[in-house]
């Protein structure tokens, strides 16, 4: 077989006008690619944990506008951002992408998630919204052989088992008092948060960072829209309001933009813990300027999803590679 194949190729060789078909080469992936993609999402968390505090400053600086109008001046600063540099150099059109369903699907799970975040935050603050948030991980290791079939290892399972655990400590304190709508978001947008991811993944094989964050942007602004039918809005009075507003949707801007190209560089499982050092600055964040101090079962609860949620994608990865690795039948 292997004989006869060579000997066809060497005829279609010598054959005038006919080339013996070639096979694609093989590019290695660039040795400095991961490290790339972890430097990407280890700013893309620091810049997420400046927009969470900017949005607590916000809510802090004018307690009256209510959270739907900051994130929707947010998706707005992050939609001209986005549009000002593309129609000065005429790539509007490149913007829209390969038109995949995934990328709308993007946009409605990101930014009914960054609606209900931006909520939370305002609700019980930065810090422990964030952890709380954070729970898509869990979601995604939960769903997973739902969806994927694929079977958690024993170890998997301790870790999510580790990771409700700590989150049922952060859910405590306001569960038992009178604000549960808040955690509520907080959780909700940490599930709505994995179904993005997912749908990042898929739409960034094809398209640039800039397209799967304008996606996130165009869905944002109808969305809220539509949301501002049934409300009347109270918007931001004051330089100060302003300001923490302004920072928030620059800091976005750059950190989905760092976000996406990181997962179009690095494995999913060493984005997956460097993202959770996200939570950790905007709970430094919450305490060093708003004096936002969690008691010891929040701290407790935050330290349980660090070190669980930093484990998970590792051990999902694992059981992963153990799977490929075995004979089939």
């Amino acid at each position: 077989m292997l004989m006869a194949r060579r000997r066809r190729n060497a005829h279609l060789r010598n054959r005038p006008g006919k080339t013996a078909p070639s096979r694609p080469a093989f590019r290695y992936p660039h040795p400095t690619d991961a490290r790339r993609g972890l430097i990407s999402m280890l700013a893309a968390s620091l810049l997420f944990s400046i927009m969470n505090a900017c949005v607590f400053g916000a809510s802090q600086a004018d307690p009256a506008v209510p959270a739907a109008v900051v994130s929707f001046i947010r998706v707005v600063i992050n939609l001209s951002l986005l549009l000002i540099p593309a129609l000065f150099t005429g790539g509007l059109l490149a913007l829209f992408g390969d038109l995949r369903p995934s990328l709308w699907w993007r946009g409605i799970f990101g930014a009914t998630a960054l609606m209900l975040s931006f909520a939370a935050i305002a609700r019980i603050g930065a810090g422990e919204a964030a952890f709380l948030h954070s729970s898509s991980g869990v979601f995604l290791a939960l769903l997973s052989p739902l969806v994927l079939g694929q079977r958690s290892s024993a170890g998997v399972w301790l870790a999510i088992g580790g990771s409700l655990a700590g989150l049922a400590l952060l859910l405590s304190p306001h569960w038992n008092g009178d604000d549960r709508l808040g955690p509520s978001m907080a959780l909700a947008s940490g599930g709505l948060a994995a179904l993005a991811y997912l749908m990042v993944a898929r739409s960034g094989r094809s398209n640039p960072p800039s397209t799967v964050v304008f996606y996130f942007c165009l869905v944002g602004v109808f969305l809220h829209l539509v949301f501002f039918t049934w409300t009347s809005p109270h918007w931001p009075r004051g330089a100060a309001v302003w300001l923490w507003i302004l920072g928030s949707g620059v800091a976005a801007t750059g950190a989905q933009l760092l976000m996406t190209r990181a997962y179009q560089h690095a494995p999913a499982a060493l984005l997956g813990a460097v993202g959770y050092t996200g939570p950790v600055f905007s709970l430094a964040w919450d305490m060093l300027l708003f004096g936002q101090r969690p008691g010891p079962k929040a701290l407790l609860g935050c330290a349980l999803v660090l070190v669980c949620g930093m484990t998970l994608p590792f051990l999902i990865a694992r059981a992963q590679a153990t799977r490929g690795a075995l004979p089939e039948g």
